[in-house]
């Protein structure tokens, strides 16, 4: 594994990362990588843009239950603000990425601790 700095736990609880579910995938103009999600946290929709629309189909995100990072600060990608960040695992020549899924049914919303 990488030299990765260590974290106290109060830096890692500051994180708030949540069950999502992808309700709409759409293309961005002029990107070759990436899409735009609508998530849903619960009671609220956010937008992400994600890049992994060389990993993943329309069909195949629409629906999943994903984890989402949502108290990073909005960023601004081809001109659409990105309100959080999916999570992802991705080998060391990035070829291959898994989201990160719940393995067991959970409502939307839920906080992962």
């Amino acid at each position: 594994m990488e030299n990765v700095a260590m974290i106290e736990y109060e830096d890692f609880s500051k994180l708030d990362m949540r069950v999502a579910e992808i309700q709409t995938v759409e293309n961005i103009e002029g990107a070759d990588k990436l899409y735009k999600l609508e998530v849903s946290i619960g009671e609220e929709l956010r937008t992400i843009c994600a890049g992994i629309k060389e990993y993943y189909s329309h069909d195949e995100l629409l629906g999943k239950k994903i984890i989402v990072l949502t108290n990073l600060k909005p960023r601004k990608l081809r001109g659409i603000e990105s309100q959080g960040m999916l999570l992802a695992a991705g080998n060391s020549d990035h070829t291959k990425i898994s989201l990160i899924t719940p393995d067991q049914e959970i409502e939307v919303g839920s906080k992962v601790s």
